[in-house]
């Protein structure tokens, strides 16, 4: 790419491409394969950074590989063997032993999507002028016929503009697709067209390793757009919710992290973040510039130039000061906590959650959630396995408090009660320590209000982490506590008093976790009111300072 491509039409039109290690990891991941076939990983790439990272140029540069280039597995090498390019341009490569070799993929046929009839968009424009313009190498290959509309490649094959009223008139021959600013597919057309194009991939899956990459900046919340879908497509992996099929989708996804806007250090460092590499050729001081005209919205400014998730009107949670709460430590064994314990039967889902008392700090130890596609038909939580793990919260750590919501789970509460409650030194009545029912509209208005401070304040933490390779099961259950915080809406409870729910009433996105969170500490707040803080090393008691 770095040899033959140059920059499309633009400020940098015509100079030659240089990727750094970002950028060069991304195209690596993107053609990683299997050790014993050398088929290819992934049938599908996210690429998700700000405004002015060259997306669209990285899409066009890897489709022009995808076109002329050794695009897919052709065996290890002994070491020794010569790639040359098949036209004479000078590019020449030595194979290393045990590097993997490349061969051209055979009638590559490549589509480039756009949004709108008569744009051809910027991944195309790109391809175009590089295969016409006359400073560039890729204008030298013989027997290419460049068009407009379509360019028809020399051994056969082509690369189409595309848009949603033209996308399923070809028969299904694609190799790959590039779908451009995919937060832009927000409407039943563009999503249909989506939905068309990568059906038509499967045609070709076998023999020429179909794929498609989808470029986009963070798109708007609540627009169901294919970017926010594949946002979406990518938590239920991670989170283990996807239970049928292989995980084939490589998402690569920056953003920068800013609680405050007004903190202008604060801002520059998320800045940075979410750009990388491509801060090299973007003008810091004019990004922070636009974050304080006051005709611009300041949310518009969180996604497109720190790619940060934004929330809805009427979200409960700020994503950037929840994200600013995250820690990656586990609740150690022996440490004085209070759980919190929310629970369904069927569509909603069951979450248990420690908060440890001397500090704040929640930890996920239980969602049991329907999970996505076939699996979920029928699907009832299992409450055996729920009970075994607040037997376990009790035996692990001292337990100093637990406040559950009973509706469903009346029988468990009780039953809880009988094992554990003598033992329980906060109380949420004395007849009924577990009971906390959320429907009290003043009370839990109260435990919300308590819970939002301590985030604006850094006065919990919630222990999660970004590691993928992360072994930790509590921490990387982190993610779905942060989903389900995500979730939550603004809905008033009474005529009076805000408390949370769902987006609506069917949908599937959850927010027990968040609950069973709040409960976790207002049950802790409890503790730290009656001085219950410590406990004595010979005794074993618990005991108030």
């Amino acid at each position: 790419m770095e040899h033959f491509v140059v920059h499309g039409p633009g400020d940098v039109q015509g100079e030659p491409v240089r990727h750094g290690d970002e950028y060069t990891g991304f195209v690596v991941d993107c053609y990683a394969v299997d050790d014993d076939a050398g088929r290819l990983l992934y049938d599908s790439a996210f690429f998700s950074r700000p405004k002015g990272c060259d997306k669209s140029g990285l899409g066009a540069r890897i489709g022009l590989f995808e076109a002329f280039g050794p695009a897919r597995f052709a065996g290890w090498a002994e070491g020794g063997e010569v790639y040359r390019d098949p036209w004479g341009l000078g590019f020449t490569h030595v194979y290393e032993p045990g590097e993997p070799m490349g061969r051209p993929v055979k009638v590559p046929y490549l589509r480039i999507m756009a949004t709108e009839e008569g744009q051809t968009g910027n991944v195309f424009d790109t391809i175009h002028f590089n295969l016409t313009d006359e400073a560039s190498p890729l204008s030298q290959i013989p027997g290419v016929d460049v068009g407009l509309t379509r360019i028809i490649l020399p051994d056969g094959g082509e690369i189409m503009p595309s848009t949603a009223s033209s996308s399923s008139k070809d028969g299904g021959k694609e190799t790959w697709v590039c779908f451009d600013e995919t937060h832009l597919y927000n409407t039943p057309e563009l999503r249909r067209m989506y939905a068309t194009v990568t059906r038509n991939l499967r045609k070709r899956k076998k023999g020429a390793q179909t794929w498609y990459l989808e470029t986009t900046t963070m798109f708007a919340p609540g627009q169901d757009s294919v970017a926010e879908r594949t946002y979406e497509e990518a938590e239920a992996i991670r989170d283990g919710r996807k239970k049928r099929g292989r995980s084939r989708l490589m998402y690569d996804h920056r953003w920068g992290e800013c609680k405050n806007l007004k903190d202008e250090e604060e801002l520059r460092a998320a800045l940075m973040d979410a750009y990388g590499d491509a801060m090299e050729w973007m003008d810091l001081e004019s990004l922070v510039d636009d974050f304080y005209d006051l005709r611009n919205d300041s949310a518009d400014g969180r996604r497109y130039f720190l790619n940060s998730r934004t929330v809805a009107s009427d979200a409960w949670m700020d994503p950037d000061a929840w994200a600013l709460c995250r820690r990656a430590e586990e609740i150690a064994e022996g440490d004085l906590v209070t759980l919190g314990f929310d629970g369904s039967i069927r569509d909603d889902a069951t979450a248990l959650t420690a908060c440890r008392v001397s500090d704040g700090h929640l930890m996920l130890l239980g969602c049991w959630e329907k999970p996505e596609g076939p699996e979920g038909e029928g699907w009832q939580v299992d409450r055996e396995s729920v009970d075994a793990a607040v037997a376990r919260a009790f035996e692990r750590f001292d337990v100093c408090g637990m406040y559950a919501d009973p509706p469903h789970w009346q029988d468990y509460v009780d039953r809880w009660t009988a094992d554990f409650g003598d033992q329980l030194q906060v109380r949420a009545t004395q007849a009924r320590p577990l009971e906390w029912w959320t429907n009290r509209p003043t009370a839990m208005e109260s435990a919300l209000d308590r819970f939002m401070e301590a985030v604006e304040d850094k006065g919990l933490s919630h222990a999660e982490t970004l590691d993928p390779d992360a072994t930790s099961r509590y921490l990387t259950l982190g993610a779905t506590l942060t989903r389900h915080v995500r979730n939550a809406r603004r809905r008033p409870m009474g005529r009076n008093h805000m408390g949370i729910g769902k987006e609506h009433a069917k949908s599937p996105k959850k927010i027990d976790a968040a609950m069973s969170a709040v409960l976790a500490y207002e049950c802790r707040a409890d503790a730290v009111a009656a001085g219950i803080t410590k406990r004595k090393k010979k005794s074993g008691k618990l005991v108030a300072f």
